[in-house]
């Protein structure tokens, strides 16, 4: 379900000058980030993987993921996993919301950071 959208700095790891600024549809039902494979290849990402990828109508696709080092409002992740989607997707999934240790308030529409369990 998507809730709210948020500004991010994308870039590819190995060389952090080919950067984006993107709008992220904060998604609490998705569990990957999902950018459009045109960005994506524009970082010149590379594709470490393919994933089996379920979508709302129950229906499984098959994508190709790859690694993007993130920052949202001042918190960062050096690599976060991301699917190579179709053109005009942006979404922020929970692996890199956990990544980052923020969680979405529905209520005032933002991210906000939360307290992880160390156990």
């Amino acid at each position: 379900m998507g809730v709210f959208r948020v500004k991010a700095r994308i870039w590819n790891p190995f060389d952090p000058s080919r950067s984006r600024d993107v709008e992220l549809l904060v998604d609490t039902g998705a569990t990957y980030t999902v950018i459009p494979q045109d960005v994506l290849k524009f970082l010149k990402i590379e594709v470490l993987r393919r994933a089996g990828l379920r979508l709302a109508d129950n229906r499984v696709i098959e994508k190709p993921v790859g690694e993007v080092g993130i920052e949202i409002e001042g918190y960062r992740a050096s690599a976060t996993p991301v699917v190579f989607g179709d053109p005009g997707v942006h979404i922020l999934g929970s692996v890199t919301m956990e990544q980052l240790g923020l969680a979405p308030d529905p209520i005032t529409k933002k991210l906000k950071p939360v307290e992880a369990l160390l156990m």
